[in-house]
This record gives structure tokens, C-alpha cells and sequence, in this order.
């Protein structure tokens, strides 16, 4: 009688996965937990593809080498991509390209179990910077998660860096071909986005994976909930790049950080870790980077087994009151940045800014 091989572990059979089920340290019988893997891998229990010739980036933006988390292992857990991670374009597109349900080019939206995860996933400019395409693609996204059976949305980001803020070599080429016609434009486009924030009736989380600075700083306090990793960290140099603030940063800002340090935030572009966003109320609570994704994906599904009568009930009790506030706020900030960049004086100010310094992360 011919012996037979032992058996693999693998309710299928299939040898060809059995290099991919070690990656996961106790094989297929835990279970396994991707940010970003796909909406169709779903109907395929214990089986995972996962690309052994370059790390995964997750959907709040730790890399990961063995495309997957686990969520019974142990937080202690060492993870193989501790340092900082230099994204990799390719990394990208291959996201993007296995999403099932990409209709934009520079977010990914996913419908996952009680939830939305967009994914701020930028292919026309650096850093996940906002141009007024990019936000309006966002705005359609928030509005398509208000509208269907969702409870709650969550907001991310692929890469080592949530939000740059505006894209201000974009604001060079564009004000400087038809300054009157695209500084509305452009004041528009931020007013618009905004206000999908504030009108948007279900509870927003916010995982920050990385750096925050202008509007993508500013608009955490319209959302509900900012989680945030140790290494993320809060800017918004409005004074210093000689714009005014935006994204309801002069009203929220002082409201809860107190005058003082908002001032110094907005006038003199101070730099907030984690750790004081999170002691002054800006964020909510601060993980470790290598747990990030865990923590936050844990927190999310626990909040997505709610009631979604009662989430949306209490964040309108909690938000309803400061609304209409808000969108006035909205409307003068933006205003004031469509007076800025129509004037010569201040549009000269920001070019001869612009052209000495690039904005950095």
C-alpha cells in the first residue's frame, strides 16, 4: 500500500498555497484581517493571495510583509515593518487595481460589513495633497455612504502620509493662468467639501497614519472620531504659506484647543505630535504603529454592530446645535481665500513664498 503525504493544513488540498498560509504564523485556522483586502475575497474563507515580491500596504498606511493581520494574535506582536516605510507607486496601483467596486482615480472606496472605508489614494499629486478634483471626489463618496445602508464611515489613507493639505504647485499653475476665474473656482471646491463634512449625518472615523497638515488638519474636528498613530503629527501653517484658514479651523480650533495654542497653530505654523493632539483633545486616542491598524479596525467593527438609528440619533444631538455655526464659518473662510488669491497683493505673496520654500512633509 503506497503511504500517503501527510496532510498540509489546507482544507482544500491546494500545495500551492502552503508557502502563503505560513505567513500568517498558526495557518488557516485563525482568522485573518487586511485593511485593504478585497471585496470578493470574502466568499473564499481560509484562502488569501497575497504578493510575496513587495510589502502590503494596508488601508491606514503600516506596512505589513505578509499582506494580513491577525486578530487574535497578541498586541505585542512584532511586526517586520517597524521603520518608516517610503511607499512604493506600484503598491498603489496594485490596490486600486484589485478593488472591486474603484470607480475614482484618487480615493478608494470600499463597502465593507456595517461601514464605508474610503481611502484617501492620490494618483495626480504627492502626499495625498487636495486639488479640486480630489475633493470632489470625496464629496461624491460621502454622499453615495449617506445614502446607502452603512452606519458609520471610515477615513483613511494609503501611504506614509494621510493629507498634505491643498496642492499648492497646483494653485501656482492654475492661479497664475486665470486668477479671478480659478480662485472661485478653487474657493468653491474647498467651501463644497467642507460642508459635505459638516451635513454628513452618520458618525466619521478618522484614522491619521502619518502627518496631517492644512485642511487636511483641519477638517478632524468636523469628523467624530480621530484615532491616531504614534507617528502622525498636526500642522497648519495658514500664516506661514500667506493663506488665511480654511476647513472651519478659526472657529473649531480655538474651541478646542483653547485660543492660545490655536493661535500658534494657525499664525505661527506649530508642529503638534500625537500625544499633544491627543492631551488637547484634537485626537481621541494615540496608538502604536505597528498595532495601528488593529486597534483602529477592532474599534470600527465594534462600533458598526450598533444600532445605526442610534449613531446617527446621537451624533445628531451631539452635532446639531453647532451646524448651522459651522457652515457660516465655512462660507467667510472660503470668502476670504477667493478675496486673497483675486488680489494681486496677496496672490504675489503666496507665489514669491511658493517659488523660495516648496511645501514639505
Amino acid at each position: 500500500m503506497p503511504l500517503k503525504k501527510p496532510h498540509s493544513g489546507l482544507q482544500n488540498g491546494d500545495a500551492g498555497h502552503e508557502k502563503d498560509s505560513r505567513h500568517f504564523g498558526n495557518g488557516s485556522q485563525q482568522q485573518n484581517l487586511d485593511l485593504n483586502d478585497h471585496e470578493g475575497e470574502h466568499d473564499l474563507p481560509g484562502v488569501l493571495e497575497v504578493n510575496n515580491d513587495s510589502p502590503v500596504v494596508n488601508g491606514i498606511g503600516t506596512s505589513l510583509t505578509n499582506g494580513g493581520l491577525n486578530l487574535h494574535s497578541t498586541v505585542k506582536r512584532k511586526l517586520d515593518g517597524e521603520k518608516d516605510y517610503v511607499f512604493d507607486k506600484r503598491l498603489r496601483y496594485s490596490v486600486r487595481q484589485n478593488e472591486s467596486n474603484c470607480r475614482f482615480r484618487d480615493i478608494v472606496v470600499r463597502k465593507e460589513d456595517g461601514f464605508t472605508h474610503i481611502l484617501l489614494s492620490s494618483q495626480t499629486s504627492d502626499n495625498n495633497a487636495l486639488t479640486p478634483e480630489i475633493m470632489k471626489e470625496v464629496r461624491r463618496a460621502l454622499c453615495n455612504a449617506s445614502a446607502d445602508d452603512s452606519k458609520l464611515l471610515l477615513l483613511s489613507a494609503v501611504g506614509s502620509v494621510f493629507c498634505s493639505g491643498l496642492d499648492y504647485s497646483y494653485l501656482i499653475g492654475r492661479l497664475s493662468n486665470d486668477r479671478r476665474k480659478e480662485s472661485t473656482r478653487i474657493a468653491e471646491a474647498i467651501r463644497d467639501f467642507v460642508k459635505a463634512f459638516i451635513q454628513f449625518k452618520k458618525p466619521i472615523v478618522v484614522a491619521i497614519n502619518g502627518p496631517a497638515l492644512g485642511l487636511g488638519a483641519s477638517i478632524l474636528p468636523l469628523c467624530d472620531i480621530v484615532w491616531a498613530s504614534e507617528k502622525a503629527w498636526f500642522q497648519t501653517p495658514y500664516a506661514t504659506i500667506r493663506l488665511t484658514p480654511a476647513g472651519c479651523s478659526s472657529y473649531t480650533f480655538p474651541q478646542i484647543l483653547g485660543v492660545a495654542l490655536a493661535n500658534e497653530m494657525l499664525f505661527c505654523g506649530r508642529k503638534l505630535t500625537a500625544q499633544e493632539a491627543c492631551s488637547r483633545g484634537l485626537v481621541s486616542q494615540v496608538f502604536w504603529p505597528t498595532t495601528f491598524s488593529q486597534e483602529v479596525m477592532l474599534r470600527v467593527k465594534e462600533m458598526a454592530s450598533c444600532s445605526a438609528v442610534v449613531l446617527e440619533e446621537s451624533k445628531c444631538l451631539v452635532r446639531s446645535f453647532l451646524k448651522s455655526g459651522l457652515e457660516d464659518v465655512n462660507e467667510k473662510e472660503c470668502q476670504m481665500l477667493k478675496q486673497l488669491w483675486s488680489s494681486s497683493k496677496g496672490l504675489d505673496s503666496l507665489f514669491s513664498y511658493l517659488q523660495d520654500k516648496i511645501y514639505e512633509v
